[in-house]
């Protein structure tokens, strides 16, 4: 069997191969280009989501009760950026997207109006230990910090609303 043989190079053992050519460099566009191209993709707009609806009944509240959720109101939306959106069949209020307070109307048999507020950590237990009849650790969100405020037993309002403003705080994004 005869080996082939691969043909011999011109240039010497201790030559360099030829240099190729070099590259073509891509060209950015230019800015204005770009902002073209993204002042194109501005002027499509999405489709609105559908609100969302609570499949929740809506709750049977009396005259008092509704005097106390509309002050809770009052405190909550007088905070930057917050709206108000019912879930579970309750009033919720949200920043950013993110819920900072929940009303809870004698939710599952519960024996009063409270409000569910994300607290700092270290505040749920401090709060509880002060004053067992007026905060209690909630259902669902007491195992990550929130505290519950009850609300038909006359609360001291400043104090409801200093804590709504530290939840509002710990959810709502940084203001520019």
């Amino acid at each position: 069997m005869a080996a082939t043989r691969r043909p011999k190079s011109t240039a010497g053992a201790g030559a360099r191969p030829a240099a190729k050519a070099p590259r073509a460099r891509a060209t950015r566009p230019a800015k204005a280009a770009k902002v073209a191209k993204v002042a194109k993709v501005a002027k499509v707009a999405k489709p609105a989501k559908p609100a969302r609806v609570s499949t929740h009944p809506p709750k049977v509240r009396t005259p008092a009760t509704l005097a106390l959720i509309e002050r809770l109101r009052a405190i909550c939306l007088a905070l930057p950026g917050a709206t108000e959106q019912i879930a579970w069949g309750e009033p919720t209020w949200r920043a950013g997207g993110k819920m900072f307070a929940m009303c809870d109307t004698y939710h599952h048999g519960s024996p009063h109006l409270a409000v569910h507020l994300p607290a700092p950590p270290g505040a749920q237990a401090a709060l509880i230990e002060t004053d067992p009849a007026r905060f209690f650790r909630p259902p669902y969100t007491g195992g990550k910090g929130w505290i519950a405020i009850v609300l038909d037993t006359d609360p001291d309002w400043a104090m409801v609303a200093s804590l709504v403003e530290t939840a509002h705080g710990l959810v709502a994004p940084p203001r520019r």
